[in-house]
C-alpha cells in the first residue's frame, strides 16, 4: 500500500452497532480527505451492506479476512467490549495501527500485552477516549489550572439519569455494567484530574433498575496525599439528577454541566487576616464577613466540533504528521488497573 503525508488513512472497521456506526463510520467519512472506510464487517451482513452503500467500504466475513486486506492501515475494534484485547493483538501482529473502543481491555495486564505488542510492531495504539475532548472538561482543567479556585478540595463527577436498561451491555459476561461502559470516559477525565499520585479507592458497585446481572449503580472514591479527593458517581437510578461537575475549592468553587459551567472565587489577600480568637465572640455570634465573590460563566460554543471528530483530528496528525499521540495507551492502563481494582473490591 502506497502512502503520502497528505494521503487519507485507510481504515478497517470491526463492529457496525451504535458506536461503530456513529461514533467511528459517520466520523470516518466526514472527515473524507483525512480517512477513507476501506473495509468493514460485522456479524450482522444487513449492516454490511449498508456500509458498503453508504461509504463505499469492502465487506469481509469476519475479522481475520479483515486483517487480510492489504489496503487496511489502521484497524479500528468497536466489537463487544470481551474482544477489544484479543482482536486489538491480532491487528497488532498483522502490522496495523490500531484504534480500540473503550473499555480497553478487561484489565491492566491485557492492556500491559497490548502495550507491548505496540511497541514491539511499531505500529500505534490508541484507545477511543473521545471524552477527554468534551468541552466542559477542557475548561474545568483550564479553570482549575488558573489557580482562581485555590487549592482543590474535592471534585465530584455526577453522571445521572433515571431507566431501565436490557441490552447485552448489561451482562457480565460480556463485560457489560455501568463501570465498564460509561465509566472509562469519566474515569478517564477524573485520573487526569486526580494527578500522578497512586490513589487509594472505594468503589460500590450496585444493580437497581438493569434487566442484567452486572451494576447500572457505581460510586468511585480516589484519595491520596496531596491530591484532591475525586468522587465519580454514576447511576441509572437517580430520579433527581445532580450537576455533572462540581468542584470545592480554598478560594471557591464550580458547578455545571456538559453545556454550561458557573465558578466564582474570593481574593483573600486583599481581604483582613484571620488569626484563631481563644476568647468568646463578645456577642455569642459565629465568625462571620462578607464576601465580595467574582463569578464567571461558560458555555459551549455551537460550533463546537464533536469530540469524534477532534480524536480522529489529532490521530491523523499522528500517523500522517508524527505529531505525538494525544491519547496514550499507558495513561489508560492506569484506568484498566482502577477498573480492575473496583470489581476486586466489590467481588470481595
Amino acid at each position: 500500500m502506497t502512502q503520502t503525508s497528505s494521503s487519507p488513512v485507510r481504515v478497517g472497521l470491526a463492529g457496525l452497532g451504535r458506536s461503530g456506526w456513529f461514533n467511528h463510520a459517520v466520523t470516518l467519512h466526514a472527515l473524507g480527505g483525512k480517512y477513507q472506510l476501506a473495509a468493514v464487517t460485522d456479524p450482522n451482513p444487513n449492516r454490511c451492506r449498508e456500509a458498503a452503500g453508504k461509504f463505499g467500504a469492502r465487506i469481509h466475513g469476519d475479522f481475520d479476512a479483515l486483517l487480510g486486506d492489504p489496503d487496511v492501515e489502521l484497524v479500528v475494534v468497536a466489537t463487544p467490549n470481551r474482544l477489544h484485547c484479543e482482536q486489538a493483538l491480532l491487528a497488532l501482529a498483522r502490522g496495523r495501527h490500531v484504534v480500540v473502543e473503550k473499555p480497553m481491555a478487561g484489565d491492566e495486564s491485557q492492556a500491559d500485552q497490548m502495550i507491548e505488542a505496540s511497541q514491539r510492531e511499531k505500529r500505534i495504539l490508541t484507545v477511543f477516549q473521545n471524552q477527554r475532548y468534551m468541552p466542559a472538561f477542557k475548561k474545568v482543567e483550564e479553570v482549575i489550572a488558573s489557580g482562581k479556585l485555590g487549592r482543590i478540595a474535592q471534585i465530584r463527577i455526577c453522571v445521572h439519569s433515571f431507566g431501565r436498561r436490557w441490552d447485552w451491555q448489561t451482562l457480565k459476561e460480556f463485560n457489560g455494567g455501568e463501570l465498564n461502559n460509561t465509566g472509562p470516559h469519566f474515569l478517564d477525565q477524573a485520573l487526569m484530574l486526580f494527578g500522578a499520585a497512586e490513589p487509594e479507592v472505594f468503589c460500590h458497585l450496585d444493580r437497581t433498575l438493569t434487566s442484567g446481572d452486572a451494576e447500572d449503580h457505581v460510586k468511585v472514591i480516589l484519595r491520596a496525599p496531596g491530591a484532591p479527593l475525586v468522587e465519580v458517581e454514576i447511576s441509572k437510578a437517580a430520579a433527581y439528577p445532580q450537576n455533572l461537575w462540581t468542584v470545592w475549592g480554598t478560594q471557591g468553587g464550580l458547578t455545571g454541566t456538559a453545556r454550561e459551567l458557573s465558578w466564582k472565587y474570593v481574593d483573600f489577600s486583599k481581604m483582613p487576616a484571620r488569626p484563631v480568637e481563644r476568647q468568646p465572640t463578645t456577642d455569642r455570634s459565629y465568625n462571620s464577613e462578607t464576601y465580595t465573590w467574582q463569578e464567571e460563566k461558560w458555555q459551549e460554543p455551537k460550533d463546537s466540533p464533536s469530540t469524534q471528530t477532534l480524536f480522529y483530528e489529532d490521530l491523523y496528525k499522528t500517523l500522517r504528521q508524527g505529531a505525538p499521540l494525544v491519547i496514550q495507551p499507558g495513561q489508560i492502563r492506569r484506568q484498566m488497573a482502577l477498573i480492575h481494582q473496583c470489581h476486586k473490591i466489590c467481588a470481595d
